[in-house]
């Protein structure tokens, strides 16, 4: 017999960038001793394949002779094919290899120091403006007066019904990721009618944070925001962990398909829920679909933005950085722009794209990637081409090619900059450049003393937290190269900010043929980059898709327009 379902009516169906799997291409350059015959280079493949062709004559020819061969034919014939494939493909991988460049034409080619030195005169010139972008970067007309518009009515009880059982999952990954899982957990228990237990947090082999739960969120105040939506608790009874000789591990664990619907937890965990009276689920990360019942989607709502809020030295010391930007941007009404930098070491050797580090470069980039990924490059067959990389938009901007995409868009030089971001690589090189366009530059290392950061060095999700806070609070967020923190950013933004995210997220593929004409104009720069942050205005406002993501698209589902609300409101006032 199954246990009481909240789900009433029918049910429904921001970490690092992929790997960039590249489709190996025949090789074109020639071949060593090769000689030009007959309009081909490489004396080598053309002997290879003819061997190829000899030998499939030479099986044809048996197969016709001796008609029981026929059997085996289709086996035969697959053979050939594969034998005949991994001669040329093996060919292809090695002529890929030795060329060393893979120039795709406009945009495969890193030149934007190039076209600095060739553009700065020309923004140095622009400097000092009286008026400066941010008092009008978003263009007030296209905001659409959204709201915030929880809507509890849909499922909230008086007084929670009798629970089902207890809910434990496992929230791995960085700060965003367990973010996203805490916020579905509390989705799933509401659709179960199950009691939380505060989510454990998994340390991640890559993050290497051993931070709880409430060391990055108000725990109380989690608890005290959901008490009428769904019962949470710190930790399982005493009579519960008798029940499993106080071993979480002994309660059975769920494996849980990704993206699965609220129809299956209804028919496959909530059974095992009521016979069991605990559950625990893990990995708990995307475990739930984006399609859920709209009270179901309520909770995520509740969840994500109003019950989870930083814990309290967090908070302080947060605010305490956006108080300091704000001051330090008096030249622009304490408005400031903040950029989610991914530039660290690690993104740049798993993106295989090449700057300008020369041979120092490639070597430290080999380095990092054997020490990370342990032979996921060096794969047989795989080819990778970081000029096509570049062309596709995949290469991670690098500081320098950020401030000119800002100072194109009108951005001058009085503009005070936050940058989110872990270890720069080459931090002076890259770092200088930038800060040469915007000297107001500010990280959490410049506007927190050492004293203040001390208790969170060590813990990259606290540090994030710290990052996350100072960015929600800028006039202008940039987001360079995606992930889980500007995917909850859009969101979070978009709900503080009366629906409009107020975020520039660059058209890399364009950026790549600007950064790569050193002869471009400075009046065509400035031209296409206002283009690129009138359409990023345009689509600030964008409204969830069925497919898309609640955390990142808060309307209609969490937020509802100002007059539907006052409609709403006056209604109410009348009946009663």
């Amino acid at each position: 017999m199954h246990g009481l379902s909240r789900l009433s009516n029918g049910v429904g169906s921001v970490s690092p960038p992929s790997s960039p799997r590249l489709r190996s291409s025949r090789g074109k350059s020639p071949s060593s001793g090769g000689v030009y015959v007959g309009g081909f280079r490489g004396g080598g493949r053309a002997e290879s394949k003819n061997v190829v062709e000899r030998f499939g004559y030479f099986l044809i020819s048996a197969i016709y002779r001796r008609r029981g061969v026929l059997l085996f034919a289709p086996l035969l014939y697959i053979s050939g094919i594969l034998l005949y494939m991994g001669i040329m493909g093996f060919d292809s991988v090695n002529n890929a290899s030795s060329r060393g460049s893979d120039a795709v034409g406009p945009g495969s080619v890193y030149r934007s120091p190039e076209v600095f030195e060739k553009l700065w005169p020309l923004m140095e010139a622009e400097s000092n403006r009286s008026s400066n972008m941010l008092m009008n970067v978003w263009n007030p007309k296209l905001r659409q007066g959204w709201k915030p518009c929880i809507k509890h009515a849909q499922s909230g009880f008086s007084e929670l019904p009798k629970s089902n059982g207890f809910l434990i999952i496992e929230a791995n990954g960085g700060l965003n990721q367990q973010r996203l899982s805490i916020c579905d957990a509390v989705a799933v228990a509401g659709l179960l009618n199950a009691t939380l237990v505060i989510p454990i947090f998994h340390l991640n082999s890559v993050w290497q944070d051993s931070s709880k739960f409430g060391d990055i969120f108000d725990e109380e105040f989690f608890i005290y925001a959901l008490r009428n939506r769904v019962n949470v608790i710190r930790e399982l009874p005493e009579e519960v962990l008798e029940k499993f000789d106080h071993n979480i591990s002994n309660i059975v664990n769920l494996r849980v398909k990704a993206w699965s619907s609220p129809k299956y937890y209804l028919e496959k965990v909530l059974p095992k829920l009521v016979e069991l009276k605990a559950v625990r689920i893990a990995p708990f990360s995307n475990r739930l679909a984006h399609a859920v019942p709209s009270n179901i989607q309520g909770l995520r709502c509740l969840c994500n933005f109003e019950a989870l809020r930083f814990s309290g030295p967090i908070r302080m010391l947060a605010a305490k950085m956006v108080d300091r930007m704000i001051k330090s941007s008096s030249k622009s009404g304490g408005r400031y722009v903040s950029v989610h930098l991914r530039f660290e070491e690690d993104m740049v050797a798993f993106s295989c794209c090449i700057y300008d580090g020369g041979e120092e470069e490639k070597h430290e980039m080999d380095i990092v990637r054997e020490r990370s990924w342990r032979g996921k490059f060096r794969r047989r067959g795989r080819v990778i081409r970081p000029g096509a990389n570049r062309v596709d938009g995949k290469c991670p901007l690098t500081p320098l090619e950020v401030g000119m995409m800002l100072r194109g868009m009108g951005f001058d030089n009085t503009t005070s900059l936050y940058i989110a971001a872990g270890k720069i690589y080459k931090v002076e090189k890259h770092m200088a450049p930038l800060k040469q366009m915007f000297p107001s530059l500010q990280t959490k290392d410049s506007l927190a003393s050492i004293e203040e950061l001390s208790p969170f060095m060590g813990y990259s999700s606290r540090l994030a937290a710290l990052d996350y806070t100072v960015c929600l609070h800028s006039e202008v967020f940039v987001t360079t190269q995606g992930g889980n923190f500007p995917h909850f950013l859009f969101g979070h933004r978009r709900y503080f900010y009366e629906g409009h995210a107020k975020t520039i997220k660059p058209d890399k593929r364009k950026l790549a043929q600007l950064f790569d004409n050193p002869n471009i104009r400075w009046h065509g720069f400035k031209r296409q980059l206002l283009d690129m942050l009138r359409h990023n205005d345009l689509k600030g406002s964008e409204l969830r898709k069925p497919s898309n993501s609640l955390y990142m698209h808060p309307m209609p589902d969490c937020m509802c327009r100002k007059s539907d609300a006052k409609i709403e409101h006056s209604n109410t006032t009348t009946t009663a």
